[in-house]
């Protein structure tokens, strides 16, 4: 999944930038206030983006 792709979809969602560290950027739901880093690769495995929305409480 492309990174940019993943970021629209967190955004749309209600997720927030919460700070942006070395080599990921920590995204926080406003709604859980869940936290979860983001790697700043282009390119993110599907396996750790399904990850990353389920934490975050965004996929069922």
């Amino acid at each position: 999944m492309k990174r940019q792709v993943l970021l629209r979809r967190l955004k749309k969602e209600g997720c927030e930038l919460f700070r942006s560290g070395g080599n990921h950027d920590i995204y926080v739901n406003t709604k859980t206030g869940k936290k979860q880093p983001v790697p700043r690769h282009s390119e993110i495995d599907e396996h750790l983006a399904r990850h990353i929305l389920r934490y975050l409480g965004l996929e069922q």
